[in-house]
Parts: structure tokens; sequence; C-alpha cells
């Protein structure tokens, strides 16, 4: 007779590579940064493990500062963009017919084939001076001298939308899919139009995608580096370039720790924000987070 092992045990064991996962991969290192936030920097860069606040005092520094509330006005107008171009592409795509549904779906995570480095080196084939763009301007006669659309705000905030667009699109696109066609049917059959029809059924139906977009968007944006270390200039730097240059050049790995918890904990007071004052049919979204 082979050994049986009671179920209860067994749940227990295949439970186990996940909290392994867990624990290993994010536990452990969030750990290793937080305590790691509190302590010094050594006279040739590593961590002398002491316990002080200045790294958190140094944050308020204006220098820091603004680049940590330049973080979150580049992801504010990003996601809210990104938001505004998403939801009639998903819109379009949930009520296409089957075969061109999927060649649509195709289409939007084509991108994610390609590295994103070379996707956002692309970019300078169309925003340089003599790129299509300016190239397409001067032979219109538009312009008359190439636009500056480098190495600024606008091509940050390009780069970021054109990177998170998918994680927008797809999540609206799930919750439309789930939408009972019968309701819009029912709405036009008792006289209502199909604005009134859109803003009263369908636009809530798809609000947990729509949140779910936006904090799928929102908090990669916020953190993001390659984008404005690429695409953008000295005066364009976000919060996620001043961490790296700590950890990379600096060397400063405790501020840089403590910069990274300072990210999180505002990133995590905005979900709690949103958690105890959103409406209660936008809180259907929460299970997610």
């Amino acid at each position: 007779m082979g050994l049986r092992i009671d179920s209860k045990f067994e749940k227990r064991v295949l439970t186990w590579p996940p909290y392994f996962w867990l624990i290993i991969f994010f536990l452990l290192p969030m750990v290793l940064i937080f305590a790691s936030a509190f302590g010094q920097r050594g006279a040739f860069g590593g961590i002398i493990w002491t316990f002080t606040l200045e790294n958190f005092i140094r944050i308020f520094d204006p220098i820091y500062f603004k680049a940590i509330a330049r973080s979150f006005e580049y992801s504010f107008l990003a996601t809210s963009l990104t938001l505004l171009i998403s939801y009639p592409v998903a819109y379009y795509i949930s009520f296409s017919p089957p075969r061109l549904k999927g060649i649509l779906m195709f289409m939007v995570i084509l991108p994610f084939w390609t590295n994103f480095l070379i996707r956002i080196f692309s970019w300078f084939i169309l925003l340089g001076r003599n790129g299509l763009i300016n190239n397409a301007l001067m032979s219109l006669g538009i312009i008359s001298e190439p636009l500056s659309l480098l190495h600024n705000a606008f091509s940050v905030n390009i780069g970021l939308i054109y990177g998170e667009l998918p994680y927008m699109i797809l999540p609206i696109i799930a919750s439309l899919d789930r939408m009972n066609v019968s309701l819009l049917e029912a709405s036009t059959d008792l006289g209502a139009s199909k604005f009134r029809t859109f803003w009263r059924i369908t636009f809530p139906i798809s609000m947990p995608g729509v949140i779910t977009g936006i904090i799928f968007v929102f908090i990669p944006m916020l953190g993001q580096f390659v984008v404005p270390d690429i695409l953008g200039g000295t005066d364009s730097f976000m919060i996620g370039n001043v961490i790296t240059s700590q950890y990379l050049v600096v060397r400063d790995w405790p501020f840089g720790s403590a910069l990274s918890m300072a990210l999180m904990m505002i990133v995590l007071l905005i979900i709690m924000v949103y958690l105890r004052f959103a409406p209660a049919g936008f809180k259907d979204v929460k299970g997610i987070i």
C-alpha cells in the first residue's frame, strides 16, 4: 500500500511555494530596504547599520521634494490622458465582431513582444529635430524650424502614456466583456438616448476596470526612471531617477532606501484613502489590491 497523506497536509504543502516566493522575492527585500533606510552611508559606499532618521529628514530638501512633486504631476497627467485614449479604444474592441476583436486584441498586446528600451528609443525617430513629425510639419509649411519635442516634459509624458497604454485598455475590456448586453437593449427600449445609456449603464459597469487600469498605470508611472532618463532632460527627472542615482552613482543606499520607502508609503496612503472614501459601487475593485 502506498503512503496516504492527509488532505489538509496536502493543501498546506501546496501553499508553501507561493508563500516561499513571496517571502524570498517580496517580503525579505522589503525588510532589507526598510532596515537600510535607517542606516548611514559608508565612507566608500555600502551601509553602516545604525539607527538614524537623517535620511527621512533629507527627503524634505527642496531638491528631492521637487522631484517627488514632479513625479506626481507627470503621473496624474499621463494617467488621465491614458484613460482618455484607452476608454474609446477598449469600448470599440469590446463591441467589435469576434474576428475583428481578436485582431485588435493582438495589436494591443503586440508591443509586449518588443523590448521596452527599443520601443522608447524609437520615439527619437518621431520626435527628434530631424524626426518624422518635424520633417512632415516643415514640408507642409506649418513650421519654419524644427520644434523641440525631445528632452522635456512633453516627451516624458508621451513615453509614459505609450509605455502603460495596454495596462489601461485590457482591464476596461475585461469589465465591458462582463456586461449584460440586454441592459443596453432595455435602456433603448425604454427611450433612453445612446449618450444617456452610456453614462447610466455602460460607464458605471466598466468602472471597476477603469479603477483597476488607473492603479496598474499610475503606480508604475510614479516610480518610472527609464522614460525620463531617455526622453527627458535634467529638468524632467522624476523620483525614480533620483533613487536610481542614489543607488548606482552616489552609492548612498540608505538614502535611496528612505526615498523608496517614502514613495511606497505615499502610494499605500492614496490606495487606503480610496478604499475609505470611494463610493460603494467603486469599491468592487478592492479585491485586486
